[in-house]
């Protein structure tokens, strides 16, 4: 199992525990967790060279 599939697993789990959280603040905390390792995982994706580098565009401006 890659890495990367551990941490959406996490993810998982926290969102689950969100579902059965007993009160807001506690549902909300375990969303940033899942968001946070979900986040985990696209970067270790990116990191083990499955997904590529985000492009940045380069504006150019007209000469007058």
């Amino acid at each position: 199992m890659k890495q990367s599939d551990i941490f959406r697993d996490n993810a998982d789990n926290c969102l689950q525990l969100a579902e059965r959280a007993e009160g807001q603040p506690t549902h909300k905390r375990y969303l940033r967790m899942a968001d946070a390792w979900t986040a985990l995982a696209n970067e270790q994706d990116w990191l083990d060279g499955e997904i590529p580098p985000v492009k940045v565009r380069v504006l150019r401006t007209q000469d007058a």
